[in-house]
């Protein structure tokens, strides 16, 4: 009981929640509950998770930023090796707070979770060598269904930490690197989502 503390409506935007796990460490290393229903339940989250994810990406690496436009996703998300920047961005047409982002470095060695409620366009940036990163989805992959926009849309105005580059008038990876000259690595497919004012938006959200 009381294994997590909660941080809710990061960044002002309703719905967005930060959750750290309380971690039991000793000469032996560490012990955590990644996830318990009821710790979960007795902070207000009654979601039903049906998948978990798991990805690894190396430096540079953007993935994003993806959505489900019918079908879409509560997602609970967390780097269990080395570190990404997190960014989910409020695609809710009748939120006070559409068109707005919001982004939280998660790492494995500082554990947060990032809990992204439907109605968000989600992505993140890899800032560590390799990192694996790891969601809890409350609906299943659609293939037919799948939803994105651009990650540099100068309207949203994500600040991509360490990404140096000249916007274009596109959202193509080439030209932007770090901070060290690892340069920017993307899907072809991530490479032509549109802008906020041409993307879809969630209208019953």
């Amino acid at each position: 009981m009381g294994q997590i503390t909660v941080e809710k409506n990061v960044g002002n935007i309703e719905g967005l929640c930060i959750i750290t796990p309380a971690v039991h460490g000793d000469d032996r290393g560490f012990f955590m509950e990644t996830y318990n229903q009821r710790d979960m339940e007795e902070a207000g989250f009654h979601i039903n998770f049906v998948q978990d994810n798991q990805s690894m990406s190396t430096k540079g690496v953007l993935r994003g930023l993806h959505f489900q436009k019918h079908f879409p996703q509560c997602k609970l998300v967390r780097a269990v090796r080395g570190s990404v920047f997190d960014v989910a961005v409020d695609l809710r047409r009748q939120s006070k707070t559409y068109g707005k982002w919001y982004g939280v470095e998660l790492s494995a060695e500082n554990k947060k979770q990032f809990l992204i409620p439907e109605g968000f366009a989600h992505g993140f940036l890899v800032l560590s060598d390799v990192a694996e990163f790891c969601y809890k989805v409350n609906d299943f992959w659609h293939p037919n269904d799948e939803g994105g926009m651009a990650w540099n849309d100068p309207e949203i105005g994500i600040l991509w930490p360490g990404l140096k580059g000249s916007y274009d008038g596109s959202c193509r990876a080439a030209g932007y690197t770090l901070a060290d000259g690892t340069p920017l690595t993307m899907s072809d497919k991530d490479q032509q989502w549109l802008g906020l004012k041409d993307t879809f938006s969630f209208k019953r959200i």
